[in-house]
């Protein structure tokens, strides 16, 4: 039975799950890894769910007003999921982003109609490597932005509306979709939305399902450690940001860190023997479960976010 949508943002959410066993066994391991195909939203990303549920949010409680210019600093993700939300609803919109990030991205915001300011990195930064310093920086430049245009900011490191749409709909679907047949669940951290939300579903249907933050080796806050190595090239996250507003009082049953080299290899494996073709926080949840399959998890489910499409990162080294 064919359904024709109102718009496209009937066409957000409600991916593909499919099992990697092919990598599984590629890796020598045992067990399964489900990935929820994110990459495939309109807007190539996972954060095409959190943008609508930022934007709707603020609709019904009336902190948006009709017509009213939205800004948001983004790695780029974000800022395609308001581009095209902010397009079909009639919002101006103005993406705050790191030149750091993949010239790809912007082009895309900007094809979308997005008005695209792209903030230098600090003097010290590695270019292609955003840092918790860099993203402070345009998180700075987005406030000023907001206040001199009298903007409604999406502000996805707060507003309840991110992890919200993965309680809501992340959650619901990969419980459904997988039958309740998972074990564990394991996401890489930048706003913490999807991490907080999608487990806060999961466990509400089995308080015994396993949850576990991601972040880049040397940088794993969140995890306790010290910081030994704040540069990585995984986009998307891991910003050395401990106190996370969505990840507090949230329990974890464990913390995996990946290391850039890692989360790269694993993104190009997941090309070749699965024919998913995805960035780096994709292969850097590929490479954590991984690891759970190989110690606590053995025999187990594990499900993961394929966050977003290789076709974002064509101009770095992730596929050279």
């Amino acid at each position: 039975m064919t359904q024709t949508l109102d718009s496209i943002l009937g066409a957000i959410g409600n991916t593909p799950l499919v099992r990697l066993d092919r990598l599984v066994k590629h890796y020598g391991c045992e067990g399964t890894i489900l990935a929820k195909l994110d990459h495939l939203n309109p807007g190539f990303s996972k954060k095409d769910r959190a943008a609508l549920g930022v934007i709707e949010a603020a609709e019904r409680d009336g902190s948006l007003k009709p017509g009213q210019t939205v800004v948001e600093l983004t790695s780029g993700n974000m800022g395609t999921g308001l581009a095209i939300i902010c397009g079909i609803k009639g919002y101006p919109f103005v993406a705050v982003m790191s030149k750091g990030n993949s010239p790809e991205r912007a082009r895309m915001m900007a094809a979308l109609g997005a008005e695209v300011v792209l903030v230098d990195q600090l003097p010290d930064s590695r270019p292609g490597e955003v840092s918790g310093a860099d993203l402070a920086e345009v998180d700075r430049v987005a406030g000023e932005l907001a206040n001199e245009r009298g903007a409604f900011r999406a502000d996805q490191f707060r507003r309840t509306g991110n992890p919200g749409s993965h309680e809501q709909m992340t959650g619901p679907e990969l419980w459904q979709q997988s039958g309740g047949s998972i074990d564990a669940f394991c996401d890489f951290v930048g706003s913490g939305g999807t991490l907080a939300g999608t487990s806060k579903y999961l466990r509400s249907q089995n308080p015994a399902i396993k949850c576990y933050p991601v972040e880049p080796a040397g940088a794993a806050v969140i995890a306790g450690q010290d910081v030994e190595r704040a540069e990585h090239p995984i986009q998307g996250g891991g910003y050395v940001m401990g106190d996370l507003d969505f990840l507090r009082g949230m329990n974890w049953d464990g913390f995996l860190q990946v290391d850039g080299d890692t989360a790269r290899q694993t993104a190009r494996d997941l090309a070749q023997f699965e024919g998913i073709f995805a960035g780096f926080s994709a292969g850097a949840n590929v490479a954590a479960a991984i690891e759970l399959l190989k110690g606590p998890h053995k025999r187990q489910t594990i499900a993961v976010i394929i966050c977003d499409s290789g076709l974002k990162y064509l101009s770095t080294d992730l596929f050279a």
